[in-house]
């Protein structure tokens, strides 16, 4: 049963005056300047605690919340801001006169203004704080007023942000705050105390080890509003989950266009792939599936020193013609020499997680091309949530952190693969990973001779892959698209799924495959294992599948 209203007997006022303002926060920016303009304005100040000392310091006039009640601090400080004192004057109605009644009975001032932020829970998280600490930043009084303030917005302003300061002083110069601003500043508080609530809920559903909670708490913080979503017609925005993990949400975006969200979406795609290399490596993503991926096979992975020029134009050789227009990624800094490479073919995006000052000044002669620099790579093997929206409710899983080592294969085919093909079956599996499924991998030397991705068939990303590979081919030779393509002595192909028939495997056989890596867990996996046998082609099975929908 839902509480009543009262009948209103006046409209809602418009302005409000500033008599009285209460300010408690942990984070103090711009705190000292904001409450000497509200001291200035003839505002009188109530605080607490470390924030009352901070004002006290800078000369401003303070009362004290435990002088304003008459009730001292108690209990460490977790009970100081809850006194009907305190929440009567944030939550009476000026207009009603029961309320105004009691006010007067109990000796209670208005509050016409609320200043608050939080302790810092987040942060005592993800520092690694122990339990008792977290559980000590969890703030009770600072949620307990805010709420109150913003449902009395009617007759409080109620300000949680810094970047508010000026606009809300400005107002109150003119005579005080507006319904519109108390209306949106109120609205602004639900959303901040909502999703300070949440992480609070996630991180007891962490402790309690309940991977799946009965009630899914998320929230984010809006970066951008876009110009548009996948099409025009579509609205969009891009939030942020506040992780801090290395993206293209929490790159910083040296120079270019605004990002789409179509850029958006398919250079995430393009740095979590590189990511999943130790080796220097470069990823060219065109529609969120890869066109062409390479690494440096010569380079040692802890070795700072790569040739990213050579890499990158293995990775545009797999696909020159769909590389025209798509995301350049690397997971190791853009030199200069590079960097020019780039910039004779006409891209979207450049992620890295650094840009030389050389690769910098030679990327500005292109002024509308987006270059991101990340600061950090993604760890691909960290836990994390994906969340889908379905039709009336969400999709939720881990993400696909499935990492697969030589000790870890299979070999089910007579013939072992060579050490050679080992390391381009173990790349080409990680770059499936990355493709929409049905997704087929040809790789040779450390990058990616063709791609087949999203076929309902798997023989027809077979068929596809080796058909671009081909077409590739033969243009490179010199041959021209219908020559035949060059010959490959130990070419590997990657599925990101068993093959339900052999009709798959032989088509990669006829492109000229030397060895297969695939989950296996077919019913007719024996089939299978005969027609590489047959072959005389290597196998192995990794019994991890990697769909990507």
């Amino acid at each position: 049963m839902s509480v009543a209203a009262k009948p209103r007997t006046a409209p809602r006022p418009d302005r409000v005056a500033v008599k009285t303002a209460l300010l408690s926060v942990f984070d103090k920016t711009g705190l000292v300047d904001f409450a000497r303009a509200l001291a200035q304005q003839g505002v009188k100040i109530l605080s607490t605690g470390g924030t009352a000392r901070a004002l006290q310091d800078a000369g401003i006039a303070v009362t004290e919340v435990s002088d304003h009640t008459g009730f001292p601090e108690i209990m460490d400080g977790r009970v100081k801001t809850l006194h009907p004192k305190i929440h009567g004057g944030l939550l009476a109605r000026r207009d009603d006169a029961d309320h105004l009644r009691a006010m007067d009975d109990q000796s209670i001032e208005s509050i016409d203004l609320l200043l608050v932020n939080l302790y810092p829970f987040r942060d005592v998280v993800s520092r690694g704080g122990n339990y008792d600490s977290c559980v000590e930043n969890i703030d009770i009084g600072g949620p307990a007023m805010l709420r109150a303030a913003a449902k009395n917005h009617d007759f409080v302003a109620v300000v949680t942000d810094p970047s508010d300061y000026d606009s809300v002083l400005a107002e109150i110069a003119e005579g005080g705050t507006t319904l519109a601003t108390r209306q949106k500043l109120a609205g602004k508080t639900y959303a901040m105390t909502a999703a300070y609530d949440s992480m609070i809920a996630n991180w007891f559903a962490q402790q309690n080890h309940d991977e799946f909670p009965a009630t899914l708490n998320f929230s984010a913080q809006k970066i951008d509003t876009l110009r548009y979503g996948e099409n025009p017609h579509q609205s969009a925005a891009v939030y942020s989950d506040s992780t801090g993990r290395p993206g293209v949400v929490t790159a910083q975006q040296l120079q270019g266009k605004e990002l789409s969200y179509n850029n958006l979406n398919d250079t995430d795609a393009a740095f979590e792939l590189v990511c999943e290399f130790d080796e220097p490596a470069v990823a060219i993503i065109k529609h969120a599936n890869p066109c062409g991926v390479a690494i440096d096979p010569t380079c040692n992975p802890t070795s700072r020193e790569a040739d990213m020029r050579a890499t990158y134009l293995a990775a545009l050789a797999c696909d020159p013609v769909s590389a025209f227009g798509g995301i350049i990624a690397l997971n190791r800094e853009l030199d200069a020499d590079t960097a020019a490479e780039i910039i004779k073919i006409f891209s979207e995006v450049i992620i890295a997680p650094r840009i030389s000052p050389g690769a910098r000044e030679i990327l500005s002669n292109k002024k509308n091309l987006r270059v991101l620099e990340t600061h950090g790579l993604a760890d691909p093997r960290a836990a994390r949530k994906m969340i889908k929206s379905i039709a009336g409710g969400v999709l939720v899983q881990d993400a696909d952190c499935g990492h697969i080592t030589r000790e870890q294969l299979r070999v089910v085919t007579k013939r072992a693969p060579s050490d050679t093909e080992l390391n381009d079956l173990l790349f080409a599996f990680k770059v499936c990973k990355h493709v929409k499924s049905n997704a087929i991998i040809y790789a040779e030397g450390g990058r990616t001779l063709g791609i087949g991705a999203g076929q309902m068939s798997r023989v027809d990303s077979c068929r596809i892959a080796a058909w671009k590979m081909k077409e590739i081919g033969a243009q490179l030779s010199g041959n021209g698209s219908n020559g035949a393509a060059p010959r490959h002595s130990s070419m590997v192909v990657a599925s990101d799924a068993f093959f339900p028939f052999a009709d798959g495997l032989l088509a990669a056989i006829d492109a000229g495959a030397t060895a297969v890596i695939q989950p296996g867990g077919s019913m007719r996996d024996e089939e299978v294992i005969k027609a590489a046998d047959d072959a005389g082609i290597a196998m192995v099975m990794t019994d991890i599948r990697h769909f990507r929908h």
